[in-house]
């Protein structure tokens, strides 16, 4: 819960947002079990699960990160009160960044594939695996030492990053980036998608 000070739950702790969310997710993975079968949320592809995997922790990175975003403009503001806010988002941040770089490079093993999607790219338009592939995969793996980074900043320097104008700069300065990379990545990957699914 946010309290009068704007800190989360009791001291700045993340653990009853956590909690709430967590309960969210549950519930909502229950009643997708429930209601929806398997082989049509995935599709019939044999590559399915992994894409699956990968279009799931892209879209939670990119909630982290639209939240990493604003906690970096709290953050030049000086309006964050306890490193306990900043410490959950940053590390969710390099968890999913993690994930989605570890899914999308199990995913890039069939896109290579002989009659993948590369084959089929290379030969109708090579530009479009120059530009919407490969500078999609490298630019997003950019945003994995930058969630690391920006998580360092605020577990090992904690409360030092509150009161340094120049750390809060930095910090803001990684979460920014951070997104900045993401977005490129997360549209260029849902424009191949559109293009050639694998």
């Amino acid at each position: 819960m946010i309290n009068s000070k704007g800190t989360v739950g009791p001291g700045g702790s993340a653990v009853p947002l956590t909690m709430v969310l967590a309960g969210l997710v549950l519930v909502g993975v229950i009643i997708v079990a429930l209601t929806a079968p398997l082989e049509a949320l995935l599709g019939e592809n044999r590559y399915a699960l992994e894409a699956a995997l990968h279009g799931v922790s892209a879209g939670l990175f990119m909630i982290a990160a639209t939240i990493g975003l604003f906690q970096g403009y709290r953050l030049v503001n000086g309006t964050i009160q306890h490193p306990g806010q900043l410490e959950f988002g940053s590390l969710m941040n390099a968890f999913l960044s993690f994930m989605t770089i570890l899914f999308g490079n199990r995913i890039y093993i069939f896109y290579r594939a002989k009659g993948g999607p590369r084959t089929y790219f290379l030969e109708a338009s090579p530009a479009v695996h120059k530009i919407f592939f490969e500078f999609k995969e490298f630019t997003a793996l950019f945003t994995l030492p930058l969630a690391v980074a920006a998580s360092f900043l605020f577990l090992f320097y904690r409360e030092q990053v509150l009161r340094s104008r120049g750390l809060r700069t930095i910090a803001a300065f990684l979460l920014a980036l951070t997104f900045c990379y993401l977005i490129v990545a997360f549209g260029l990957g849902a424009a191949i998608t559109k293009l050639r699914a694998l």
